[in-house]
């Protein structure tokens, strides 16, 4: 399955051209090589996807194409803290 239908699908992301958008714009990894919005992920992989000041760090399950909204978070587990929040100027 293509890496933004995956982020869509699981509901990491909300809208399909937004995951392609984060893609394009270099904030996705897949096991930790820079990944494109085509990128096929399968089982086993590990997905960093860095939004704003926080990054999402996931290892996907199943890549299923589609699921209803309850059963979407069993299509990934959190890796480590899941999610890391960058430290702001603001302290």
């Amino acid at each position: 399955m293509r890496l933004d239908k995956f982020l869509k699908v699981s509901r990491l992301i909300k809208r399909r051209a937004l995951a392609k958008e984060v893609c394009d714009q270099g904030l996705v990894t897949v096991n930790g090589r820079p990944a494109k919005a085509g990128t096929l992920v399968s089982p086993g992989d590990i997905v960093r996807v860095q939004l704003g000041s926080r990054s999402l760090h996931f290892e996907v399950l199943r890549p299923d194409g589609h699921v209803p909204a309850k059963a979407a978070a069993d299509l990934y587990r959190l890796v480590g803290n899941g999610v890391e929040v960058g430290r702001g100027d603001d302290r």
